[in-house]
């Protein structure tokens, strides 16, 4: 359902946005015969006029309506950040138009007893073992030696690209550390250097994969003059009372509590993976049954969280969003159209476990909100205070009512 509804902020109420929009106002405005910031108002308004207040003021007689809206009964619940649009505005009042979209009618079919089958949890000797070289990884040593390359050592080159016998962008490096064997180079150069010793030199005849990122590298034959500078092997720590010592583990003192340990973090994590993955075929299942259309208001608000989400992750991997989107070849649009399917896919969830929590009328007591509050900030160590600042009470509440509905779904009590 979408509803339009009008409201007026005028009086005293507008007068007082007028006022704070010209304390802001007044800051930098630069007045002959007055010192900065010291102008008053009328001899502003007299100056610049009173419009040049509307903008900063619209803020604030926005934020006052919108509340006065919510406060009313009579008004829908807002399923996405409203449409708001100004109708009019001068000195004596503003008037506001807010448009309103609720979260659409759901009908349900079964949605208890769905009988999904959930995977088992299970961890192979072979899972422990990758962890364990893994681990190794971690603690390793690099030692020079005066040797042939090998696979799994690592080449310390400087290396030059020429395509036509021009140098190309980005094929420059030196002292670059490259492991023979990661095949993080294009395929067939770290296999040209197995063989080679330090000081030697070579020129690799290479070609670019057809489906490379580059245009004008795309399926192109070219030629890195390469010189090895420096070869290392990598020495593997030793299972020793050193080694486990490091590891900062009080538990683990042998190889057997390592593998105990991989085994029991493994396991933790794919009962993880797997309840969550059994919670979303439950939902699906549901899904399929269910009637019901996403207004586009709400698939555009959850796109653009998702392209928040997405930014965040591309930086804290050192990646700005505007060099990824041209890095594949797209614009905003485009990543805002590839994600609509995944942004649906949550609201239609998310209307699921909302009609569930109507449906079954599931409640959640001021008690147990407190007792779970006092929980979980002992868990975290944590005060209540700090706990509060960074998960809302009302928004704690929401997600235990969504426990609860989960637990319908899925049959199995939902870990906290």
């Amino acid at each position: 359902m979408k509803k339009s509804y009008t409201l007026k902020l005028e009086g005293k109420q507008w007068t007082e946005c007028l006022d704070k929009a010209f304390e802001l106002k007044k800051k930098d405005a630069k007045v002959d015969g007055f010192r900065k910031g010291q102008v008053t108002k009328e001899i502003y308004i007299k100056k610049f006029g009173i419009e040049s207040l509307y903008m900063d003021a619209v803020d604030n007689a926005v934020d006052i309506l919108y509340t006065q809206l919510m406060e009313d009964k009579d008004t829908i619940i807002p399923a996405a950040t409203p449409e708001i649009s100004v109708n009019d505005i001068n000195k004596d009042y503003i008037e506001v138009e807010f448009t309103i979209v609720s979260a659409p009618e759901i009908k349900l079919g079964k949605y208890k007893d769905l009988k999904i089958k959930k995977d088992k949890v299970e961890v192979t000797d072979e899972e422990i073992e990758s962890e364990i070289t893994s681990l190794k990884e971690q603690f390793v040593d690099l030692k020079t030696i005066d040797e042939k390359i090998k696979e799994g050592n690592i080449a310390v080159i400087d290396f030059e690209g020429f395509k036509d016998n021009v140098p190309f962008k980005g094929g420059k490096g030196e002292n670059y550390s490259l492991e023979i064997g990661s095949h993080t180079f294009i395929p067939g150069f770290e296999e040209a250097l197995v063989g080679l010793k330090t000081g030697d030199k070579k020129d690799i005849d290479i070609t670019f994969p057809e489906n490379y990122h580059s245009e004008e590298l795309k399926g192109a034959p070219v030629v890195f003059k390469v010189e090895v500078k420096e070869v290392k092997e990598k020495v593997y720590p030793e299972f020793n009372d050193e080694f486990f010592e490091d590891l900062n583990l009080p538990e683990v003192k042998t190889l057997e509590d390592l593998k105990n340990y991989i085994k029991e973090s493994k396991t933790a994590e794919k009962e993880f993976a797997i309840n969550d993955e059994h919670l979303f075929k439950c939902l699906d299942k549901i899904l399929e049954s269910a009637e019901f259309e996403i207004p586009e208001e709400m698939t555009n608000e959850e796109v653009e969280r998702l392209v928040k989400e997405f930014s965040s992750k591309l930086q804290m991997q050192g990646m700005k969003l505007e060099d990824y989107l041209k890095f594949c070849n797209t614009d905003m649009d485009g990543l805002k159209e590839q994600l609509k399917d995944e942004a649906d896919k949550r609201i239609s969830y998310r209307l699921v476990i909302d009609e569930i929590i109507k449906l079954e009328k599931i409640e959640v007591s001021e008690e147990e909100l407190n007792e779970q509050i006092k929980n979980t900030c002992e868990k975290y160590q944590i005060t209540k205070e700090e706990f509060l600042k960074q998960s809302p009470k009302d928004l704690f509440k929401y997600d235990m009512l969504m426990r609860k509905a989960m637990e319908i779904v899925t049959g199995e009590k939902q870990e906290k």
